[in-house]
């Protein structure tokens, strides 16, 4: 069976739902409205079961058995009394719960590793970072040192009493989302990493469910639900790390394109006698706005290791340019210059296509906007639509270099509120045995099956 996903693509069904004599269209209707009902408590709670069934139009019930259903997943709970200022007895209200669901969301960079979890109710349960040399190991290395990081935030978690409802991997580069497999990560020089399978082969339970995708695709989720343009439907999120991808919100929905592959600006052709990219084309908009371009420029003498745009030491780096900027160093200027003019042209593109109100600088570009911005601003108004350009502003992300990771985990919860059945019934003495769902009088209950482990593609945040 296909379901309609929120991004307008469709997808199979992964077999969660239903069992032998469950019709299909039940199970999928129970699970639709347990949704509903989580994503109404998530968003009005504290609020009455009866103040549930007038605003989804379910009868008392259904709302009830839902509610049951909810409780024992361990994603609502019953607080405080709710006085309505009205004669009578005060009804018991519900609140998100999911202080023991966790989502784990983790990011492979270039010369990085970094974990963010989060339960469902937003605290923040684990944030770290490692400094790894992705970009000089194997494949199989740096996915040792991913599935090393993963296994003991998981433990972490595991001590907190928190179990994991799923992780997602941020790459940079082409993911196949449908098998979690990076396609082509030019930075990393990865092609045809499985990297879902090498993880679901780590020291983490086999019921953990995995998705693998685009590391700018994840921040701009994150910028779009918690960031500095938290709220805006059409936004643009660049990286500004060694390498420049982008994220693309547009009408409030993640645009990924026929194959997931959309938001790759940083390999688009802006210079034709240019210098050769890492990808292997000439002229593309990394080699003049990537990290690498920007040593070369501002610290010519101290430019080694930038050969093939690749910056080693990337943080130290920027630290220096940086310190000499504060110096006065005019090599420098001309640089952060230089590089805010091609800023500028590559966003008046990005405002021709897809007519963002906000364009949101992540990595480096974030650390310097002040530097870089005012140029850029000055190249973008020239070469854009006139109105379009004028409208489109550029803002600091104030989320670091941790967008991707957070974003990744945003994932994870948003998959959570979509499908509340994908989250195990917890039994007191056993929190990771499973257990069957209350009966529901009107709709027969699918019996609960542990997910197939099979990543799928982010969701839009059209709902989120």
């Amino acid at each position: 069976m296909e379901h309609s996903r929120a991004d307008g693509h469709r997808t199979d069904s992964p077999g969660r739902g239903g069992s032998a004599g469950v019709p299909a269209d039940q199970a999928t209707v129970r699970r639709s409205n347990l949704a509903l009902v989580l994503r109404h408590v998530s968003a009005y709670g504290p609020c009455s079961r009866s103040a549930v069934a007038v605003a989804t139009g379910l009868n008392k019930t259904t709302v009830t058995s839902l509610v049951s259903e909810l409780q024992a997943r361990g994603l609502v709970k019953e607080t405080g009394p709710q006085h309505a200022g009205s004669v009578g007895r005060p009804s018991v209200a519900l609140v998100l719960d999911g202080s023991r669901i966790g989502a784990l969301g983790v990011e492979v960079n270039v010369d990085y590793i970094a974990a963010f979890a989060t339960d469902l109710a937003g605290r923040v349960l684990a944030d770290r970072r490692i400094g790894f040399d992705a970009m000089g190991s194997s494949p199989e290395r740096s996915l040792d040192e991913l599935a090393l990081m993963v296994e003991r935030t998981v433990a972490d978690l595991d001590r907190l009493g928190v179990a994991l409802a799923g992780i997602t991997v941020a790459v940079p580069g082409l993911i196949d989302t449908n098998t979690g497999t990076v396609v082509v990560a030019p930075n990393l020089g990865w092609h045809g990493v499985a990297v879902a399978e090498r993880l679901s082969q780590a020291d983490i339970r086999a019921s953990i469910p995995i998705a693998v995708d685009n590391d700018a695709n994840l921040a701009a989720l994150a910028e779009f639900t918690s960031g500095v343009a938290a709220g805006t439907p059409d936004l643009v999120y660049l990286t500004g790390e060694v390498g420049v991808g982008g994220g693309i919100i547009s009408g409030g929905r993640l645009l990924s394109g026929a194959d997931g592959f959309a938001g790759e600006v940083g390999h688009v052709m802006v210079d034709p006698s240019g210098e050769r990219c890492r990808c292997g084309r000439i002229g593309c908009w990394e080699t003049k706005v990537g990290l690498a371009a920007l040593v070369r420029m501002a610290t010519p003498d101290r430019a080694y290791g930038t050969g093939g745009q690749v910056v080693r030491d990337p943080e130290e780096r920027l630290a220096e340019i940086e310190q000499r900027w504060a110096e006065g160093d005019p090599r420098v200027d001309a640089a952060l210059a230089k590089v805010g003019r091609w800023l500028g042209r590559g966003a008046a593109v990005l405002v021709n296509l897809f007519n963002p109100r906000v364009i949101v600088l992540g990595g480096y570009f974030a650390k310097l906007a002040d530097r870089i911005v005012p140029a850029a601003r000055e190249e973008m108004a020239g070469l854009g639509m006139t109105g379009a350009a004028d409208r489109c502003r550029f803002v600091a992300s104030n989320l670091g270099f941790g967008a991707a990771s957070r974003g990744a985990a945003g994932v994870v919860v948003e998959r959570a509120l979509s499908d509340p059945t994908a989250i195990a019934i917890r039994h007191p003495s056993h929190p990771w045995r499973r257990e069957e769902p209350p009966d529901d009088p009107s709709v027969p209950t699918p019996r609960w099956t542990p997910p197939v482990r099979r990543p799928a593609p982010a969701p839009s945040p059209a709902s989120i």
